[in-house]
């Protein structure tokens, strides 16, 4: 197979996962696009060590063992990401990133102009 199939099939894996990070507004939806980020450039790591390795007769497949510790890296990532959107999720009971904010703001993100009107008079 020719090198171009899997480096165009991952420029296009990769260009799907940016637009969902930049795009998306749920937590969940933009770890998932990160995700599919990574994959690309695992597709590459392992597309690139296949070509290189008939090119140079050796059999060291470096770029397959760093494609194994980055899927070891993507999934400790994935679950630590998963655990802090939940608990930020039953604390503020939304995973939509433009609405959280920093801890420390508490929950004044949540009131209205009215509430606040209210509040000062």
């Amino acid at each position: 197979m020719h090198l171009a199939y899997p480096a165009v099939l991952s420029a296009l894996l990769f260009c799907t996962g940016l637009y969902g990070v930049l795009a998306r507004r749920n937590a969940i939806l933009v770890l998932m696009s990160v995700e599919l980020m990574l994959n690309a450039v695992n597709l590459n790591l392992v597309a690139f060590d296949v070509w290189l390795s008939r090119a140079a007769r050796e059999t060291l497949h470096s770029g397959q063992a760093l494609t194994l510790f980055t899927i070891t890296i993507a999934a400790a990532e994935i679950g630590i990401g998963l655990a802090i959107v939940l608990a930020v999720y039953r604390n503020r009971g939304t995973s939509d990133i433009d609405r959280l904010r920093d801890t420390a703001e508490g929950h004044e993100g949540d009131t209205t102009a009215a509430e606040k009107a209210e509040a000062t008079a």
